[in-house]
């Protein structure tokens, strides 16, 4: 957790650096639209890794989809805690029950 929160803290630091200088604030500066899309290429990546790839392919690809989904996460102003805040209250339920909460 401690690298993720290095890698959030970094991003912000990036965020507002000039595009030509780094690709945070590059990608930022495409937008959020831009920055979601490259998500989903991040995560297609990824599966596609876990399904016929080798592992240290899917350890490539999923380092790519943390490091995207942060930067789309910052640039939507949710922060990492945010995110394992929702993971600790989901903590200890069993996935069917915390769907079926959701679809009430």
């Amino acid at each position: 957790m401690d690298t993720l929160k290095r890698l959030e803290a970094t991003i912000a630091e990036r965020m507002s650096a000039s595009p030509d200088s780094s690709y945070v604030a590059k990608l930022n500066a495409k937008g959020v639209s831009k920055i979601a899309q490259k998500v989903g290429e991040e995560a297609t990546e990824t599966v596609i890794a876990a399904v016929s790839g080798s592992n240290e392919e899917l350890v490539s690809e999923s380092a790519d989809l943390l490091f995207h989904l942060l930067v789309l996460l910052k640039a939507k102003g949710v922060g990492l805690d945010e995110v394992c805040a929702e993971l600790d209250r989901r903590e200890g339920l069993s996935g069917l029950d915390e769907k079926a909460q959701r679809t009430q």
